[in-house]
């Protein structure tokens, strides 16, 4: 369990520094980026569950896990390739589908029904992306059409519980390939939900056009 957390906090971590750094950031500003992305869905999650002190304030070494990937992302974009928007999606699915089974795993811990564990881990998964985009000056990943994120990040953990009772092992491994591999499955051939288009007045009663032979106060 924790070293899931702890994984999907230096990949978000990452995800995090490339935001920033695309941005051109200095390192105080990409530093702080990576932060609020690596904990800030999992600190959202322990205030929901009213779970005193938040996970990064009982155990610092979550902080160190964010400076460490912070550092080799700085120290790998600045030596040899670019912060392309490729490697960020990347790791953004890869700690979507750590943080989302995390969630939900810390969820049941705490005694929760199936129910708010998958609700949890979604919030775990996508708040700290969202924080990050709205930092950032993105529309969040979550509110583009399309593409499946939030819907990963309900699938995986939906698994996760099914598998839990015959497979305990396995079920969380299950569960975080079932999450990225949606993701990544969506970017690479733009999967997405059915769009629902509600006709609006005016397409329904467009207003004429006014001309020369409009009546006064057409």
């Amino acid at each position: 369990m924790r070293f899931i957390e702890l994984l999907g906090v230096a990949v978000f971590a990452i995800s995090g520094a490339l935001a920033g750094g695309r941005k051109r950031l200095d390192l105080f500003g990409v530093t702080v980026i990576a932060t609020v992305t690596s904990i800030g869905g999992g600190t959202l999650r322990d205030l929901l569950l009213d779970r005193h002190p938040v996970f990064w304030i009982a155990d610092p070494s979550y902080l160190w896990a964010v400076f460490a990937g912070t550092a080799a992302t700085v120290a790998y974009t600045r030596l040899w390739v670019a912060a392309t928007r490729k490697a960020l999606l990347v790791a953004d699915a890869l700690g979507l589908a750590l943080f989302s089974i995390g969630g939900t795993q810390i969820a049941l811990q705490a005694g929760q029904s199936p129910l708010i564990a998958v609700l949890m881990g979604m919030t775990t998964g996508v708040a700290g992306g969202m924080l990050r985009d709205l930092l950032t000056g993105e529309i969040p990943l979550i509110l583009r059409p399309g593409r499946l994120y939030a819907t990963a990040a309900i699938a995986g953990p939906i698994v996760f519980l099914l598998l839990r009772p015959v497979a305990a092992v396995a079920a969380p491994w299950v569960g975080m390939v079932i999450v990225a591999g949606l993701r990544l499955l969506a970017i690479r051939y733009e999967l997405t939900l059915p769009v629902i288009t509600v006709p609006s007045d005016t397409a329904e009663h467009p207003v004429p056009p006014k001309g020369p032979d409009s009546p006064p106060g057409a």
